[in-house]
């Protein structure tokens, strides 16, 4: 499973998406798109994330880019696993 994969599935749980995330892409924006993700699921998500990944992220590491789309966010991911 590549990193693009399993940012989704962890998205589809977190937010409820009950699979909808299977036909999102890099380009599928996210923040202001997605009605599930508003700044209570942010937060949710990020310690969803933080948990699969192994990572450690303080507020100063995010901004509203991060959450623009699938690629951004799992572009996000991806700096973090390198870090």
């Amino acid at each position: 499973m590549n990193l693009l994969d399993e940012v989704l599935l962890v998205l589809d749980g977190v937010l409820g998406l009950h699979g909808r995330s299977a036909s999102f892409d890099q380009d599928t924006p996210l923040l202001g798109a997605v009605p599930e993700l508003d700044s209570m699921a942010v937060v949710a998500l990020l310690t969803a994330l933080e948990s699969q990944f192994g990572l450690s992220i303080d507020d100063d590491d995010i901004d509203g880019a991060t959450f623009a789309t699938v690629g951004s966010l799992t572009a996000f991911v991806g700096r973090r696993i390198t870090v």
